[in-house]
């Protein structure tokens, strides 16, 4: 009877929940194709109060149990190319994080690894005349990262100039000879290549990752909190916290890996990748995590308000979807920003863990959280006011119980750990489950968070011997490292079509 009310209760949870065996005690019942988030759940307070079913309604408490006991087992049958659009944000995620949908948890979680991948890559050690730059060549750098199989080409990297007042952010070595005195490695630009993975998806897919923090939060107290105009359009009513800005438009002529900022550079591959694919279907997901991933909200503007997602697909305009799978974001521009990112179709799903501080900044004081912000903004100029762009999956690392309680800040910041929760995560006031079975000893990766029981060291993650090896007379040396190209030739050319494209449509507004 509890069965029979269920779906009376909610009609969304149809008979296939029967058929896959969650409710049904032997019934043969044909399944029926589960769409996502075609209809709205039917709140407690709306249920049917016909006196009829009174004979055998069950108690509300035992139907919501079993409501969600539904909800948690769930699955639409629908492939990933055909539900690929929900999954990377067209309807903002709606009815997709509670209960979270397991196609949208497999994809965070992927996403995530590629920013993850960022700091695996990154040479920190101040010791290391390559200190600053990816351990390896882009050819290698999925293969070194156990990722080959992912099925994605790199097919550029990233770098910004170490000129500008963000000192605790980027990463410099101690010795007088370099591989450069002025940039540091950002991330990188890759795009999906292998046709089976492509056929999964339902699209190819161009992936842009950006490096966050090696450090925790230092470079907090470097921001500015100042808003300055982004003039990536005419309109100085758009403004972004100003060390972003300048890290993302600063270039340095001196240096090879800098003569292009890193916002030119991640502007022109976007556009050759696009030009080189034309007429598929495509989708850009920039992916971040800490100043990454404000790095990554902020391309996803730029790039969104240079037309560089709108193609001639030869019977019409066509719009190629903007998707930023961020994580622990702090606040990236002001109100207008924010809304003109929601004119622009930008998607963003912020993955947050609330005991995190960083999600909290800039912005203490007036935020989107704030009911006057927009009087304040417009009619007072108040010039420290900040939103946050798009959806938010906040998570809660005392939910579980592989994780030490810990008020330590970089514990709660860290990816790893991030990814973890997105894992167990199932809904609001569900069991914490790891769904993906994803390894716990990755979150100990560059942390102390697991509980001791679990026997995983600490910071385990490091080069064997620290890349040390043994020359041909006995002696241990850190070998050199092959050079890494600067820019791909065709940079300029590229960049050249980015800025007519964007003069073009300037003069059409």
């Amino acid at each position: 009877m509890a069965a029979l009310f269920l779906c009376i209760y909610n009609p969304k949870y149809n008979l296939q929940a029967f058929s896959r065996g969650l409710l049904a005690r032997g019934d043969t019942i044909k399944p029926i194709r589960l769409q996502l988030s075609k209809k709205p759940s039917v709140r407690t307070s709306s249920a049917i109060k016909c006196s009829s079913l009174s004979s055998f309604t069950p108690n509300l408490d035992e139907a919501q149990e079993i409501l969600e006991e539904a909800q948690e087992h769930m699955e639409d049958n629908r492939p990933l190319h055909e539900a690929w659009r929900e999954i990377q944000g067209c309807s903002d995620w709606k009815d997709l994080l509670d209960p979270m949908n397991p196609y949208l948890r497999k994809e965070i979680i992927r996403y995530g690894e590629f920013a993850q991948a960022c700091y695996d890559s990154f040479d920190f050690d101040p010791r290391s005349k390559y200190c600053g730059t990816c351990k390896y060549q882009g050819a290698h750098f999925f293969e070194k990262l156990d990722m080959a199989d992912r099925g994605y080409h790199m097919t550029r990297y990233l770098y910004a100039t170490s000129n500008i007042n963000l000192p605790n952010f980027f990463q410099k070595s101690n010795l007088s000879s370099v591989w450069s005195q002025h940039a540091n490695w950002m991330g990188y630009v890759a795009v999906s290549t292998d046709e089976n993975e492509i056929r999964r998806l339902g699209r190819r897919d161009i992936v842009v990752a950006w490096r966050g923090t090696v450090t925790y939060l230092e470079w907090i107290h470097d921001l500015k909190d100042i808003l300055c105009p982004a003039h990536f359009r005419d309109d100085p009513s758009i403004k972004i916290e100003s060390g972003f800005l300048d890290l993302y438009t600063t270039k340095e002529t001196t240096c090879k890996y800098c003569t292009f900022s890193v916002r030119e550079q991640v502007l022109a591959e976007i556009k050759r990748i696009i030009e080189r694919y034309k007429g598929e279907e495509l989708s850009i997901t920039i992916t971040g995590h800490s100043l990454g991933a404000a790095l990554a909200i902020l391309s996803a503007y730029d790039i969104a308000e240079m037309k560089l997602n709108i193609v001639d697909n030869g019977t019409s305009m066509a719009k190629i979807p903007i998707t930023v799978f961020s994580f622990s974001s702090p606040r990236v521009g002001n109100l207008k920003f924010k809304e003109r990112c929601d004119e622009l179709g930008i998607k963003v799903l912020r993955v947050t863990n609330v005991h995190d501080k960083v999600p909290t900044v800039p912005g203490i004081f007036a935020n989107e959280k704030f009911q006057y912000q927009k009087y304040i903004e417009d009619k007072i100029s108040f010039p420290w006011s900040y939103a946050h762009v798009g959806a938010e999956l906040a998570l809660d690392h005392t939910e579980s119980p592989f994780l030490k309680q810990t008020r330590d800040l970089g514990c709660v910041h860290n990816l790893e750990a991030h990814l973890h929760l997105v894992d167990g995560y199932h809904g609001k006031g569900r069991q914490f489950s790891l769904a993906t079975k994803r390894d716990i000893a990755l979150v100990n990766k560059s942390s102390d968070f697991l509980k001791s029981e679990y026997g995983v060291p600490a910071h385990w993650r490091q080069d064997e011997n620290k890349g040390m090896v043994r020359s041909g007379d006995g002696r241990w040396i850190l070998p050199e490292r092959p050079g890494l190209e600067a820019h791909p030739p065709d940079t300029a050319h590229h960049l050249e079509q980015v800025l007519k494209l964007s003069k073009s449509s300037l003069e059409m507004l």
